[in-house]
């Protein structure tokens, strides 16, 4: 008995330890997802050991002490997204006006997914001001086509890759640019949408490729494209939100870059995961799709919606702008030292990437 519980205390303790590694290999860096599940199997072995084994060997307190250890650890990096952690995005006035207000559907909707009338039933139900489809081809970009006269705005970019990109918006939408900011066949949408108080919000659509296997044997592609994003709205005083499937974790160390380097919040911190994939595997979840924004708004709403045919759910925000209220809408964003410039300013030049790349359609006359 105690040979089984020392193996599988060496092979959670290594588990735990390699995504310490800032090495981008996806052998390492896959590890940065499934930080609840190992936790929770740390805890099933902790208890075990600790009503099964004998306490008199030191053995037993060396095995005890590594649980311990690797359950805190894991448990710092998944506790924002508990309910019980301090928000970070303070909920929205009451008094609020409908012409603040913002809704946002993004949905990876699987391109060899054909249940398109599930989708555009969602779509139907939650009425958003924007819509953001990834991995949408043409056979998606027709089936969508019944929605338009709703959302007069559009963006389309059908790849049959699994990059294929739309955004469908009742606001209207300036200044609108597809790039592929790192990879050559992986697109990202860029606009200015006129909210109805006619205030303007910077918006970026991405959906950068994994490190994985199959994809790109590093993250330095994915992890590049988030911070030149970052580096880029860091530097405008005008409302912003960054929202599509990032194919990383809310907690992983480079969404946590993202974060401090932008100054954008995430209103999922002290309200729960919101797991958008895997939609068929219920042990085996992460949220990979994400909405960040900038200080201007509250948080009315965040909803995982329901299974369309996609492997995942798609992700519902409802925001508010309401930065007149107080001048700032939290004190409790991340914030870069020293170290976190420097590892940003190594990922960009890896891939000889800039900020300067990245669209500002502010900038633009409207």
């Amino acid at each position: 008995m105690f040979l089984i519980f020392f193996t599988l205390t060496v092979i959670l303790t290594v588990l735990t330890v390699i995504p310490i590694s800032r090495h981008e290999a996806w052998w390492i860096r896959g590890w940065d997802f499934p930080r609840l599940q190992l936790f929770l199997i740390i805890l099933i072995v902790l208890i075990l050991e600790l009503l099964l084994l004998d306490f008199q060997l030191i053995e037993t307190w060396m095995l005890v002490s590594a649980m311990v250890l690797c359950l805190i650890y894991q448990a710092w990096w998944i506790a924002p997204y508990m309910k019980f952690f301090p928000v970070e995005v303070k909920a929205t006035n009451n008094s609020i006006g409908l012409q603040q207000e913002i809704k946002i559907i993004t949905a990876n909707v699987l391109m060899t997914n054909r249940n398109a009338n599930a989708f555009i039933e969602l779509v139907n139900e939650y009425q958003p001001d924007i819509l953001v489809t990834l991995e949408s081809d043409l056979w998606w970009q027709t089936q969508l086509e019944s929605i338009e006269t709703n959302y007069p705005y559009t963006m389309k970019c059908p790849l049959d890759n699994f990059y294929g990109m739309h955004v469908y918006s009742k606001l209207p939408m300036k200044n609108c640019q597809v790039d592929y900011l790192v990879e050559p066949d992986k697109p990202s949408m860029h606009a200015l949408i006129i909210l109805p108080s006619g205030h303007s919000v910077r918006i970026h659509f991405l959906h950068p490729a994994p490190p994985s296997p199959t994809e790109n044997e590093e993250s330095v592609e994915r992890d590049a494209e988030l911070i030149i994003v970052a580096k880029s709205v860091a530097d405008t005083d005008v409302p912003v939100i960054v929202t599509g499937d990032l194919n990383d974790v809310a907690w992983s160390r480079t969404t946590r870059l993202f974060r401090k380097i932008s100054g954008l919040l995430d209103p999922r911190v002290g309200r729960g995961i919101f797991n958008t994939f895997h939609a068929d595997y219920w042990f085996m979840r992460w949220p990979l799709d994400h909405l960040f924004h900038s200080q201007h708004f509250t948080l009315k709403r965040i909803k995982r919606l329901r299974s369309f045919g996609s492997d995942h759910f798609a992700l519902y925000t409802e925001l508010a702008y309401e930065y007149d209220r107080n001048g700032h809408n939290s004190d409790n964003g991340l914030d870069p030292d020293a170290d976190d410039i420097a590892w940003a300013k190594k990922k960009t030049s890896e891939q000889n990437v800039d900020k300067n790349d990245v669209p500002q359609p502010e900038k633009h006359p409207v």
